[in-house]
């Protein structure tokens, strides 16, 4: 005990000045929120092509957009582009609480709407959640849980993990929700008490990601429970996962280039 606690006084005060400091460093590789520079050529389908989930589409009057909701973020759309006209930012609010706002079109500069009046009203200072990985790769829960260490301390909000549902407010769903495991996760849901909320966290959950329309999945956890927020990425950022968690609660949250 005498060890620890020598310890973190040797450490010191890890833990971000985020949300009222500067946001914290991204990686080099970070891609954020896609910006469409159109209008692309009609006959120029390369970007389609090069989606390995299908998330580029075409609109009726020929305008491109992305779907951020099944989006990779691997880049391989900007990359192929022979145009230039897909430009991956380094916007990390990329949540929002409506499924169709999560479709980028030409010129779609802001970034979506999180909040959720519900979750303000109820939550909005303490919110519990109940994490279900269903059939997902980990890698969302590995970038969710560092939310809870002590340099993103989620705690300082009130949002935390908790192990039962009987406990919990919502559910955190990451992965396609598989055949074996829809079960398990709308048991868990009917667990918690009213009201509650459900967040899709990651390209899995959200949309299906790379397992889309496979026999022994579901196409995330929207086909199967009334999903609140959506936190898109492959994995999601832990800013992207903290900043869409504050604005769903009407918490402050700097914008893309403020520093508070």
């Amino acid at each position: 005990m005498l060890d620890i606690l020598r310890a973190r006084l040797a450490q010191k005060h890890r833990t971000f000045k985020y949300p009222k400091g500067p946001l914290p460093a991204l990686p080099d590789m970070f891609q954020g929120r896609p910006v469409i520079n159109g209008p692309c050529p009609d006959k120029c389908d390369i970007c389609l092509s090069a989606c390995p989930v299908n998330a580029i589409g075409r609109r009726k009057d020929g305008g491109v957009t992305i779907d951020t909701g099944r989006c990779l973020f691997c880049g391989a759309c900007s990359g192929a582009c022979p145009h230039k006209s897909i430009v991956f930012t380094r916007n990390h609010q990329l949540a929002a609480a409506r499924r169709e706002d999560l479709v980028i079109a030409e010129g779609s500069q802001k970034s979506a709407d999180a909040v959720s009046v519900m979750a303000k009203k109820y939550f909005s200072r303490s919110l519990k959640l109940r994490q279900v990985s269903a059939g997902g790769c980990n890698a969302c829960e590995a970038d969710v849980n560092v939310l809870g260490t002590p340099a993103w301390d989620m705690g300082r909000f009130g949002i935390q993990f908790v192990a039962s549902p009987r406990h919990a407010d919502g559910l955190l769903v990451t992965g396609p929700v598989t055949a074996n495991m829809a079960l398990a996760l709308q048991k868990t849901y009917e667990a918690l008490p009213e009201p509650r909320v459900v967040i899709a966290c990651g390209s899995c959950a959200i949309s299906g990601g790379p397992f889309a329309d496979h026999p022994e999945a579901n196409n995330g956890a929207g086909s199967l429970l009334p999903v609140d927020l959506y936190i898109p990425g492959c994995p999601p950022h832990p800013l992207t996962a903290l900043d869409g968690l504050l604005r769903f609660l009407g918490r402050t949250a700097p914008g893309f280039g403020e520093d508070s």
